[in-house]
């Protein structure tokens, strides 16, 4: 059984300094349960940087290795998740820059285009993708920063894991929306 299930089992939660002493110590099995209960980071931080679903297990390995051997280096003043959001985003940014050029090269390519006439209009499910599609146009830091908040993390908590000021935060997250509306806008255009 997992070390969180068996915690949850009796009714243990793993607080900040009962993770901050096993940290300390380099403790498997507090690191295992600290990503069984953040493991949903990874797996968002992966998906945005990794469109092709053969990289994102080796990133989602890297983030791990990374997490691990920053562990005995968690700073108490932080969330984990915080904590976690800065150390995975920062080896994604490393990742999809080692990466790039072959991204550049992989243009999907449709087998039918299709135009959305004025009586069809797009789904929510259609202009979701979409934004997927624009998000990942973005570069690495617009990237993770439009991640962080539609997790709708706080701008304090986002200039945090970022290590950017809270005023550049606000600004930046307003020039990127101006950013993908016009893009939206184009492309309803074409």
């Amino acid at each position: 059984m997992r070390p969180a299930r068996v915690l949850a089992k009796y009714n243990y939660s793993l607080d900040q300094t009962c993770v901050f002493t096993m940290v300390q110590k380099r403790n498997k099995i507090a690191f295992e349960m600290v990503i069984e209960e953040n493991q949903g980071i990874i797996y968002k931080v992966v998906n945005t940087y990794c469109p092709r679903p053969d990289e994102r297990e080796d990133l989602a390995q890297e983030i791990m290795l990374q997490l691990w051997k920053a562990f005995d280096k968690y700073d108490t003043k932080y969330k984990i998740s915080t904590w976690m959001y800065r150390v995975a985003l920062n080896v994604a940014i490393s990742f999809y820059r080692k990466n790039q050029a072959r991204q550049h090269l992989r243009i999907p390519i449709q087998e039918t285009v299709t135009h959305p006439s004025e009586e069809n209009p797009e789904s929510h499910e259609q202009q979701l993708a979409l934004l997927d599609q624009f998000i990942l146009e973005l570069k690495e830091l617009d990237k993770a920063l439009m991640l962080l908040y539609l997790e709708q993390k706080g701008q304090q908590e986002i200039a945090d894991i970022l290590g950017i000021s809270v005023s550049n935060v606000s600004t930046k997250i307003a020039r990127i929306k101006d950013k993908l509306k016009q893009r939206f806008l184009t492309h309803n255009d074409s």
